[in-house]
């Protein structure tokens, strides 16, 4: 908290100094250039592949608002960095609404940011203050305006049939997202930012060819990540909102009408119990609602963005992957091995994913996976404890709500019971804990069932859910 006061007061200017947009045959080099008065200039850039011969055609369609709005989400990176009180846009217009919307995103994107370094004093009203020099001064958007009501009736003259634009991390969620779409007859691209292992090999296993993936490039300023280096403040960003920018641009320049994510319901539960920090916040049905408002009002005719995994939980999403056998064995969601396009085998999101699977998979399939088994591995207690809430705080990492790794966990209890096998070492520990015992009283699983109401899903996506659901209960 000392070291936050001391870099505010010693860096208190932040500028967004503007962009610059360089389009060629075959290519969109986008540059931002943000600087910390008196410590750094930073230049990240971003590249976008073009399909030959439409150039302008494709420039009719990317807006300035969109290439603007990617930088908007792309300073906070470097913001972070000192923390600067005062940051002045000088480049791209904002009225009070937006410079309250991006207000909002930041502050709950930082969550996690300023809870592990201990800034308590931060306040949404206070922590910064956006100024823009070219301030929009025009009507408003009034609530009506900006409902997702009104963003689902524009939604309704969109044709399905155009296609759909999937962003794609490697992860079992996408591959889930690729599936439901493909099953039900739709045009699917794949998009991905620096494509690794697993992003690659999951748009080959959903049969995408590669004129259907769209590869885009994030390049971060290495001035920042010498700073990280040497101390100055360092931590989490809402990357999620990056994709959802990002995805317009894309969406835009391939002509789709639909941006499909993957976040699921399990998404919105906090972090730290009784807080509003959220590792996930951006990757929340709240961003979700804020981001198609503010995209409906500021880049009318953007791609419909939405998630069409938000009424299912993490526990649902696994039982459906646990039937797309081709994913097995190259999906990744390992932080720790994502430059090695490997699992770490020892971190939470492994331990996550290997619970929230174990109801639906043999114990042989699981640990060839992860090439070990995590259930006999005691030195995991702690995370453990983390994700099935013995421990009040969940792990600062993407996975799902307490209650369904419980019951994930439960059911795996009940099938090694069933099969008369000895526990592995985490589950007899957990077996002996009260929160079990409480657990056991449950009787029928309620999430075999669960649909969260709360989405944003066109009415023929939403069948196709709903479809899947009773399939797998068949």
């Amino acid at each position: 908290m000392e070291q936050y006061e001391k870099l505010r007061r010693e860096y208190p200017h932040f500028y967004y100094r503007g962009y610059e947009a360089e389009w060629e045959e075959g290519a969109l080099n986008i540059t931002y250039t943000f600087e910390i008065e008196g410590l750094s200039v930073f230049t990240p850039h971003w590249t976008f592949p073009l399909p030959q011969g439409r150039l302008e055609e494709i420039k009719g369609r990317v807006t300035e608002e969109m290439l603007f709005s990617l930088g908007m989400v792309e300073l906070i990176s470097y913001w972070k960095i000192a923390c600067p009180p005062q940051v002045y846009i000088e480049k791209g217009k904002l009225d009070s609404e937006q410079i309250r919307w991006w207000k909002h995103l930041y502050f709950n994107g930082l969550g996690e940011f300023f809870y592990v370094n201990g800034i308590e004093e931060a306040r949404e009203e206070n922590f910064m203050e956006i100024h823009c020099q070219d301030f929009r001064t025009g009507k408003e958007p009034s609530s009506e305006e900006a409902s997702p009501v009104s963003a689902l009736e524009q939604e309704g003259k969109r044709s399905l049939s155009k296609g759909f634009l999937v962003p794609i991390g490697g992860g079992k969620d996408s591959a889930v997202t690729l599936d439901l779409l493909m099953d039900g007859g739709y045009p699917v691209y794949g998009y991905i930012i620096n494509p690794r292992g697993a992003s690659l090999n999951t748009a080959e296993r959903a049969g995408l060819s590669d004129e259907k993936v769209m590869k885009v490039k994030r390049t971060l300023d290495q001035r920042m990540l010498e700073l990280n280096r040497r101390g100055y403040l360092n931590g989490h960003t809402p990357f999620s909102a990056l994709v959802a920018f990002s995805s317009l641009i894309g969406a835009a320049i391939l002509e789709l009408d639909y941006v499909a994510l993957s976040n699921e319901s399990s998404a919105n539960e906090s972090t730290v119990p009784g807080s509003s920090v959220n590792h996930q916040y951006s990757k929340s049905f709240e961003f979700e609602k804020d981001f198609r408002q503010y995209a409906e009002t500021y880049m009318p005719g953007s791609a419909f963005y939405f998630s069409l995994l938000r009424p299912l939980s993490e526990f649902q999403i696994a039982w459906i992957f646990s039937g797309l056998k081709q994913y097995h064995d190259i999906f990744r969601s390992c932080n720790s091995g994502s430059k090695t396009d490997s699992w770490c085998g020892r971190c939470p999101k492994c331990l996550f994913v290997c619970l929230i699977l174990s109801p639906f998979l043999e114990q042989e399939e699981i640990e060839n996976i992860f090439g070990r088994s995590m259930l006999e591995d005691l030195s995991l207690r702690e995370t453990f404890d983390k994700l099935v809430g013995i421990a009040r705080e969940k792990p600062f990492e993407c996975v799902g709500s307490r209650d369904e790794v419980r019951e994930a966990v439960r059911l795996t209890i009940e099938k090694f019971g069933r099969g008369r096998k000895p526990l592995p070492a985490l589950l007899e520990y957990y077996r002996n804990s009260r929160v079990f015992q409480e657990e056991s009283r449950r009787g029928e699983s309620p999430y075999f069932t669960f649909y969260d109401e709360e989405n944003l899903l066109p009415e023929k996506l939403d069948e196709l859910v709903r479809q899947r659901i009773r399939r797998e209960r068949q």
